[in-house]
Formats: C-alpha cells, sequence, structure tokens
C-alpha cells in the first residue's frame, strides 16, 4: 500500500540515525587500536642505490 511508504521510510531513517549516532559515540570514547612499532633487525643498514 502507498500509504505505508513515509512509515517504512521513516523506520528507516530512525534506524540510520541510531546506528550513526552509535558508531559516532563508539569512536569518541574508544580510543583506537595501538599501532606495534614494525621488527627492526640489529644489522647494519646498507644505503639502497636508488636512494641519494
Amino acid at each position: 500500500m502507498p500509504q505505508m511508504a513515509p512509515l517504512f521510510w521513516l523506520n528507516l531513517f530512525i534506524f540510520f540515525s541510531v546506528s550513526f549516532m552509535l558508531f559516532l559515540i563508539m569512536n569518541y570514547f574508544l580510543p583506537p587500536f595501538s599501532k606495534t612499532k614494525p621488527i627492526t633487525l640489529p644489522t647494519k643498514s646498507k644505503k639502497l642505490y636508488w636512494k641519494w
């Protein structure tokens, strides 16, 4: 029924709004994962020929 279309889109809009607000709140309060530093070998690094 065409009369139900606005209610359907309203439900989708409310769902999208709540999901988006939850996403923003989680990004604001939860810290990002800490990146680990790559393991460097203690060998002497040789100069590459394409770098000056």
